[in-house]
């Protein structure tokens, strides 16, 4: 209850003081703010998936400029030789406004990332946006199956169904490619899971189905318990590299991240960055009110 209220209040703080704990998770403001993390990254073996926060936009205008920011940090990096992909999430383009505008709009983002070896992550939004999104993946992975993934959330109670139906689109030719997480968003009990037993025993169950099924898992999670799970199925089959990542964000269990990669696995920092880093943190705290605790305590353990 006390966390509830801190995060409600939060937003009407001044922004100074949020950003003093944003700063940790967010890049910057600016395309350079994140090429540079992203160097930093990569200096040390870690991939990244840049996100340019902008989300709930309400006309195709902003949609249109959401599309140019990914098509420039897409030119920034051109065909350099640096481990980097691109997430975004289709509300941002559109998707509840115009689903054809945004499927174009998403499109040409591809088409840029494909020319330049890039690729690009759609986001599972919440469970509206779901069947939408899940459209809109399928009708771009029919053209660029190469470059072109999905979030997945492990909580919904239709995931199973979901990923069976995906195994369908996959052949060497055209491969699936998949962010599996455990989901954020506060769904009802009637679509998702709601204990946490339950949502880390999908998770695994969801993992070993995608690793088995042969497709390329992007392992999402900061649980140990998970991550545990998960190197044991690794380690059951054999699984090669080439076949799964972890994935974390930025700033959140740095060392955890670190214990990864010194084991010899491969890791993808998903970094975000923006002008709306303010309405990011803020709308992230109300819809996960337990990291409230871990904010206040980076404040005063890590001043």
């Amino acid at each position: 209850m006390i966390q509830k209220l801190i995060a409600s209040i939060l937003p009407f703080l001044p922004k100074k003081f949020i950003w003093m704990f944003s700063k940790r998770y967010i890049a910057g403001e600016n395309i350079e703010d994140v090429v540079k993390t992203t160097y930093d990254l990569d200096a040390i073996g870690i991939a990244v998936t840049i996100d340019f926060l902008g989300e709930f936009v309400t006309t195709l205008e902003q949609a249109r400029a959401q599309k140019e920011t990914y098509m420039a940090i897409i030119d920034r990096f051109g065909r350099q030789q640096v481990n980097v992909s691109l997430s975004l999430k289709p509300s941002s383009f559109g998707l509840l406004i115009n689903e054809e505008a945004c499927y174009a709009l998403v499109r040409e983002v591809v088409i840029r990332a494909a020319a330049n070896s890039r690729r690009v992550r759609i986001d599972m939004e919440d469970s509206k946006c779901v069947d939408r999104e899940i459209k809109l993946y399928k009708r771009i992975h029919e053209e660029f199956p190469h470059n072109v993934g999905i979030a997945i959330q492990a909580y919904m109670r239709r995931t199973d169904a979901d990923l069976k139906n995906m195994l369908m689109w996959h052949t060497e030719e055209t491969p699936v490619n998949i962010r599996l997480c455990k989901g954020i968003y506060n769904e009802p009990e009637t679509i998702a899971f709601k204990k946490h037993e339950q949502i880390n025993a999908q998770f695994l169950k969801n993992l070993e189905f995608l690793l088995t099924s042969n497709i390329f898992v992007g392992i999402a999670t900061h649980d140990k318990h998970l991550i545990t799970g998960a190197l044991n199925i690794i380690n059951k089959y054999g699984f090669n590299e080439d076949l799964y990542e972890f994935q974390m964000l930025y700033g959140v269990t740095p060392e955890l991240g670190k214990e990864i990669v010194e084991k010899g696995h491969p890791l993808r920092v998903y970094v975000p960055f923006g002008k709306d880093w303010f309405g990011y943190s803020t709308r992230r705290l109300k819809e996960n009110p337990k990291m409230v605790g871990q904010i206040i305590k980076a404040l005063f353990v890590r001043g």
